[in-house]
């Protein structure tokens, strides 16, 4: 068994993939015993290829690439390279980021040393080196309809700074899906990642989970990676369409029937105002009135 197992996605950004894994090699002290698993979400066969290439060529020890024979998202991509691991920790890593120091064995100690922890996050950079938000308050009605900056002021300790610079550890709602260090004991023992959902909102559900069970979120700021944010995700209106069903897919999952109406309402309120002056926000106001259903999800609309 290994100490980490490392899960990556790649779809149609093998370069970017490529240069996470030569990172994670670089960074990583050769005294952690660690895998690197790649599941690619069916990319054109010209990007895998190059991936596979890169895989079969690099001499790397214990590199894995599997293909996975449709898109599945997030969730679905990890869960996929997760049943080819075999690792104590498991640690998700977006494919466009960049260790900048020994994040793995900086979170294994941490976990190691804090029972309390369920899962871990490292402070992210721009590549620029300029400061990234690397926690968030869970999304919940109180949050999508007052503003986090509203929940900050009113309870500081429940909902820390997300703007602050921290320099020792600290306990947090959740953090970002683009670089998270979970114990395998405690991922399996909340069902791992929803497939429900396909882009979006994984790690809230899975932090809110984890929380069910006395694991909490915590950033470890010690750590540091660069995150090329949003580099692997082409911003339309699928795009913006997926937020919205996955959002109201953990509001139902979590806070039940009134949660969920109460946010639906109030997005169809906002949507509905903005609609009058702008035409592009119509679809997603369509989408929001008929609930934003999964079947509605870009899963469900592959070759």
């Amino acid at each position: 068994m290994f100490d980490i197992a490392v899960i990556l996605i790649n779809y149609n950004s093998s370069d970017l993939s490529i240069d996470c894994i030569k990172s994670i090699y670089e960074k990583t002290s050769s005294e952690i015993n660690f895998q690197v698993i790649i599941t690619d979400n069916n990319s054109e066969k010209k990007d895998y290829e190059n991936l596979k290439n890169f895989c079969n060529n690099s001499f790397l020890p214990n590199l894995k690439l599997v293909k996975n024979n449709r898109n599945s998202g997030f969730g679905g991509g990890n869960m996929h390279g997760f049943k080819h691991s075999n690792a104590k920790y498991l640690a998700f890593v977006n494919n466009d980021t960049l260790f900048i120091n020994d994040c793995l064995t900086i979170l294994k100690k941490e976990l190691d040393n804090n029972l309390s922890i369920g899962i871990a996050g490292a402070q992210a950079y721009k590549e620029d080196n300029k400061f990234l938000i690397s926690l968030d308050h869970f999304a919940s009605p109180a949050r999508e309809i007052f503003g986090r900056n509203f929940l900050e002021l009113i309870n500081p300790k429940k909902y820390p700074k997300r703007k602050k610079r921290y320099i020792s550890p600290i306990q947090v709602n959740f953090i970002p899906g683009s670089f998270m260090f979970v114990k395998t004991e405690d991922f399996i023992k909340v069902g791992g990642f929803d497939d429900n959902i396909f882009l979006y909102y994984e790690e809230t559900d899975l932090c809110l989970r984890l929380a069910k069970i006395n694991k909490f979120a915590y950033l470890i700021p010690q750590a540091e990676f660069i995150h090329f944010h949003g580099a692997s995700t082409e911003k339309s209106l699928a795009i913006k369409k997926e937020l919205k069903i996955s959002l109201l897919y953990v509001m139902k999952k979590h806070y039940g029937h009134i949660g969920y109406q109460s946010v639906r309402w109030f997005l169809l309120f906002k949507y509905g105002l903005s609609s009058i002056v702008k035409a592009k926000n119509r679809p997603l106001f369509s989408l929001i009135w008929r609930g934003a259903p999964l079947n509605e999800s870009l899963q469900f609309k592959q070759n």
